[in-house]
């Protein structure tokens, strides 16, 4: 415990319960390299490049509980497994093809290093809940992802064995002041994952939800995202192209409101000749809204050869005051490509608003309107059992602030 201590610099009083946490569990190789990671960094903050603008440290000095939010996804009609930290409820409705296990212990975490708030989360989950997908499975399904206590975390890993496909729906609704999620997907050669989710705002919550994708030949995965942002919310995507053929996916939008703090992280690893990754992320940001985006395609020699990869940003910042802070990078070493970006930060059009006031519309409706028909691209590649309830969380937020 003492060296453990002695590893995070200055550790405040938040880093300090984690450190306690975590002599809670029994000795275990796997999980003392994961925590040895995060503790090396401690709790991310400003003076880590990758974490400049979403300081960790700065946002817990202590960890505290926070409310359970409310789920805009209740009502989807599909099988739903809960997760609380602790406990996984409702395998026994999955459907068939798909088979689960869990494992108490530590599991493993490639470059844990690079992942501080997925390092911790691989450290202090008490268990692993891993899911193994055999077939093309018809009925998507649901995880709610809530808290329990101060702080709270969770790992799952899928495998998705090749042909075979699954779509999956999350939802974050919390209850604990620091809520960790990793997810590990594995999807095999002519495998299919579509993964769509939504994070209610949570204003005394702080979210860290990472994932790691392994993409083999042929393999694709499609990501949608909806995220309003909280104390202090990251959520990060990493992409590895392992096998030609493979196609990453990656559509997002985030909307923060007064106090609320979103990041979306992304890096693409193109590691296999002839692979393909598009990226569309959109913002709308509000007076005291903070939201942030780091995105990075990396192509390496020889093995990066005909890559192709296009990554937008755009935001919109709707009132004097919003912050939003962008990143975009390529770093390309391989010489037959097609790699783009583009990386836009502006207000709403002022014509297209005096448009539709002219013809009788209020100014705040025509706001939530237009702000709608800007994000909404973003959300098309959404799980059709739960477009309609993504689309109506984004318009509800856009009428009430």
């Amino acid at each position: 415990m003492a060296a453990l201590k002695d590893l995070i610099r200055n550790p405040n009083a938040a880093e300090l319960d984690l450190a306690e946490r975590y002599t809670s569990f029994p000795a275990d190789g796997r999980r003392e390299r994961t925590f040895e990671a995060f503790a090396r960094s401690g709790l991310p903050h400003r003076r880590m490049e990758a974490w400049k603008w979403t300081d960790f440290k700065a946002a817990l000095p202590e960890l505290s509980a926070a409310q359970v939010q409310s789920d805009p996804l209740e009502n989807t009609d599909v099988p739903v497994l809960r997760l609380d930290g602790e406990t996984l409820s409702g395998s026994d409705q999955l459907p068939s093809g798909i088979r689960y296990f869990e494992k108490t212990g530590g599991h493993a975490l490639g470059g844990a290093e690079e992942l501080p708030m997925g390092a911790v989360t691989a450290a202090l989950a008490p268990k692993t809940h891993m899911f193994e997908v055999t077939e093309a499975v018809a009925t998507p399904i649901r995880f709610v992802f809530s808290g329990n206590g101060t702080a709270s975390f969770n790992r799952v890993v899928f495998v998705i064995r090749p042909g075979a496909s699954l779509s999956i729906i999350e939802s974050y609704v919390g209850g604990a002041g620091l809520n960790g999620v990793l997810l590990d997907f594995g999807v095999q050669k002519d495998a299919r994952l579509q993964r769509t989710f939504l994070q209610p705002a949570s204003p005394d919550q702080t979210w860290a939800v990472t994932a790691e994708v392994h993409l083999d030949g042929d393999a694709e995965y499609t990501q949608t995202a909806l995220a309003f942002g909280g104390k202090l919310t990251r959520i990060e995507t990493r992409v590895h192209h392992h096998e030609t053929g493979s196609k990453a996916t990656l559509n997002g939008a985030y909307l923060a409101a007064d106090q609320h703090h979103i990041d979306f992280t992304s890096y693409v690893r193109h590691g296999a000749v002839a692979c393909e990754t598009v990226q569309r992320t959109k913002g709308a940001v509000m007076n005291g809204g903070t939201g942030v985006f780091q995105g990075k395609f990396y192509v390496p020699r020889i093995v990066g050869q005909r890559t192709s990869a296009d990554m937008q940003h755009n935001a919109l910042l709707l009132e004097e005051g919003a912050v939003v802070n962008a990143k975009p990078e390529l770093e390309i070493y391989a010489d037959d490509v097609e790699c783009a970006h583009g990386n836009t930060c502006g207000a709403l059009d002022a014509e297209a608003l005096f448009y539709m006031r002219q013809r009788g519309i209020p100014e705040a409706t025509a706001r939530a309107l237009l702000t709608e028909a800007f994000v909404s691209e973003a959300l098309e590649t959404a799980d059709e059992s739960v477009a309609d309830l993504i689309s109506q969380a984004a318009r509800s937020w856009l009428q009430s602030v």
